[in-house]
């Protein structure tokens, strides 16, 4: 018997996010980003019409989709899928062309200053040894949580089979792996 392939995937309970913006820094710490820019960020959409108005607060970044445009679109091979389905670029190979940042449906990525092109990682390297990604680490409200989507006992799949739960852009079918718990 085989054993299942991780999918990696995080999850954002919208019911608890505060835009506290511990994710954004965290990360920024834990992978050198440089200032003005970001791996992930906080999103607050506002609708409605007084009185009856709602909003939600969301911390966003690279959804490691599942059948990823930008690993698609790439023409030299430096956006890839590696361990878990999670999205990395090799810088090495990355001509900066930007060809991947016209395909993401998320505007998840940027041009680093060294000229190659960047993006959350999931902190695939935190994880091959056990650790959580930054973000989730830090997070005071507990909005954010990941693991492995093939194991039922996983923060994410548990998650995701008890509450309702939503992924930006479901029309441009990349498969996203990231998802906003309602």
């Amino acid at each position: 018997m085989s054993v299942p392939k991780k999918r990696y995937a995080m999850t954002v309970d919208t019911r608890l996010c505060v835009g506290c913006k511990a994710c954004v820094l965290s990360c920024k710490a834990e992978n050198d980003v440089p200032d003005g820019f970001c791996r992930d960020w906080i999103v607050e959409d506002v609708r409605g019409e007084f009185p009856l108005l709602a909003a939600e607060i969301r911390s966003e970044r690279c959804n490691h989709c599942s059948d990823a445009p930008c690993v698609k679109n790439c023409p030299t091979g430096a956006s890839h899928v590696n361990e878990g389905g999670a999205v990395l670029v090799t810088h090495g190979k990355c001509s900066g062309c930007k060809a991947c940042i016209a395909a993401c449906p998320y505007d998840a990525r940027f041009v680093n200053p060294k000229g190659y092109i960047d993006k959350c990682t999931f902190c695939l390297h935190r994880v091959q040894v056990g650790v959580l990604p930054a973000c989730v680490t830090v997070c005071p409200t507990r909005t954010l949580a990941f693991g492995d989507l093939n194991d039922p006992e996983s923060p994410v799949a548990m998650n995701l089979s008890s509450r309702r739960w939503k992924v930006n852009h479901p029309e441009s079918g990349a498969q996203p792996n990231l998802y906003f718990l309602l």
